[in-house]
C-alpha cells in the first residue's frame, strides 16, 4: 500500500497540492477553450455531450465512490432536471433560473427518496433506487397535461440575455463551464466537513457513528447533492437535444451513469470525467475499426453492446481502480523508478467483525 507523508494538516484540504498543479489545470483549461478552432462539429458535439454527462456523473460520484451509496436510478433526477428545465424555459423562465430550479428540485425529490433509504445498504439500495426510476419514468409517460406523456416536448434553445445558444460552439463553451464550475463545487464540498464525514461513512459506518457523525442527516445530505448536480446535467441535456421524452430517461441510462464512474475510478472527481469521456466516445471508436475487422464479423449484429459490454468486465476484472487508477499507477511508476514495488496498490482485505452482513 502507498503511503504519502504529509507533514501538515492543510495539505489534507488544500484544493491543489502543488503549485504546479493550477498551471496543469490552467493549461487543461485553455486546451479545451480551444478546441472548436480545431475540431469539427460532428466532434464538438461529442465533446459536448462528454461535458454534459460529466456535470451528472460528478453527482453520482458523490454518492457511490465517496459515500458508498450505490444508486440505479439516477436517470430519474436526470430526467426531473430535464423536464424542469424545458417546462420553465417553455412558459417563458430565464434559462440561468430553470437551471437552479431543475437542480433544487431534484435534490429535494433526492431528499424524499434519501430519507426512507436510510436504512437500506448495498444491493438493497441499489433495486431501491431502481425502482424510483421506473416510477418517475411512469408519471413522465402519464402525466400528459405537463410532459406531454410519449409525445414528448419541444424545448428551446438556452439564452442568457441577448445572447442565445444556438450554434454547437456556444452551447459547448456553456457545457464545458458549467463542468468546471461543478467540478470546483465538488472538489470545495469534499474539503469540507461535509464531504470529509461522507468519506468516512463510505469508509466505516460503525467508526464514522463512533466519530459522532449522524448517518442520516450525512447520508441523505449526499442524495440530495448528487441529485442536484444530475438534475442540472438532465438540463443542459434537454437543451441540447432541443426534444425530450420519457424513452430517454429509461434503466439504460441510470446503468450508463454507474458505468461511467466504475471505469472512471471509483472515488476520484477526474475519473468521473475519464469514464464519461471513454462511455461516449467508445461506441464511435467501434464504428471506427469496423473498418479493419474481417467482413462477417463487422456486419454482425449486436457487435457494438457486445464489445461495450466487454469492456465493462474487462475494467471490473483486471482494473478495479479505473482510468484514473491506471493513470495513478502508471504517474507513480515513473516517479519511483527503478524502486517501484509491483504490490504498491494492493488493497489489504480485512474487515472488523461488526462491519460483516
Amino acid at each position: 500500500m502507498r503511503f504519502v507523508m504529509k507533514r501538515d494538516y492543510n495539505e489534507d484540504i488544500r484544493l491543489f497540492r502543488y503549485r504546479s498543479t493550477f498551471f496543469w489545470y490552467l493549461a487543461l483549461v485553455a486546451g479545451c477553450l480551444m478546441a472548436p478552432l480545431v475540431l469539427d462539429e460532428y466532434l464538438l458535439s461529442q465533446l459536448t455531450f462528454v461535458c454534459m454527462y460529466s456535470v451528472a456523473t460528478v453527482g453520482l460520484m458523490l454518492l457511490t465512490g465517496y459515500t458508498g451509496q450505490i444508486s440505479m436510478g439516477h436517470a430519474a433526477f436526470f430526467a426531473i432536471g430535464a423536464y424542469t428545465s424545458a417546462i420553465l424555459t417553455n412558459h417563458g423562465v430565464p434559462f440561468l433560473m430553470a437551471l437552479v430550479a431543475a437542480g433544487f428540485l431534484a435534490g429535494l425529490v433526492g431528499i424524499v427518496i434519501g430519507l426512507p433509504a436510510l436504512r437500506l445498504s448495498g444491493l438493497y439500495l441499489a433495486i431501491a433506487t431502481m425502482a424510483f426510476s421506473f416510477i418517475v419514468e411512469e408519471i413522465l409517460a402519464r402525466w400528459e397535461s405537463v410532459t406531454r406523456g410519449n409525445m414528448g416536448m419541444m424545448v428551446e434553445p438556452p439564452s442568457i440575455g441577448p445572447l442565445v445558444f444556438e450554434s454547437e460552439t456556444r452551447y459547448y463553451y456553456l457545457s464545458l463551464v458549467i463542468l468546471i464550475l461543478t467540478i470546483v463545487a465538488a472538489r470545495n464540498l469534499l474539503r469540507s466537513p461535509t464531504g470529509r464525514a461522507m468519506v468516512a461513512i463510505r469508509d466505516s459506518e460503525v467508526a464514522s457513528q463512533a466519530m459522532g457523525i449522524s448517518l442520516a442527516k450525512f447520508k441523505t445530505m449526499a442524495f440530495a447533492i448528487s441529485a442536484f448536480f444530475t438534475g442540472v446535467g438532465g438540463s443542459l441535456y434537454a437543451h441540447k437535444l432541443t426534444f425530450i421524452n420519457p424513452e430517454s430517461f429509461t434503466i439504460l441510462l441510470s446503468i450508463e451513469l454507474l458505468a461511467m464512474v466504475i471505469v472512471g475510478g471509483l472515488g476520484s472527481i477526474h475519473g468521473a470525467v475519464f469514464g464519461t469521456a471513454f462511455i461516449i466516445f467508445l461506441p464511435q471508436i467501434i464504428i471506427m475499426t469496423k473498418d479493419y475487422m474481417p467482413k462477417y464479423l463487422a456486419e454482425q449484429t449486436g457487435l457494438e453492446p457486445f464489445i461495450y459490454g466487454v469492456m465493462i468486465m474487462l475494467f471490473i476484472l483486471f482494473e478495479p481502480l479505473g482510468i484514473y487508477g491506471r493513470w495513478r499507477k502508471t504517474k507513480f511508476y515513473f516517479e519511483m523508478f527503478p524502486l517501484y514495488k509491483k504490490d504498491t496498490f494492493r488493497r489489504e482485505k480485512k474487515y472488523f467483525k461488526a462491519e460483516r452482513h
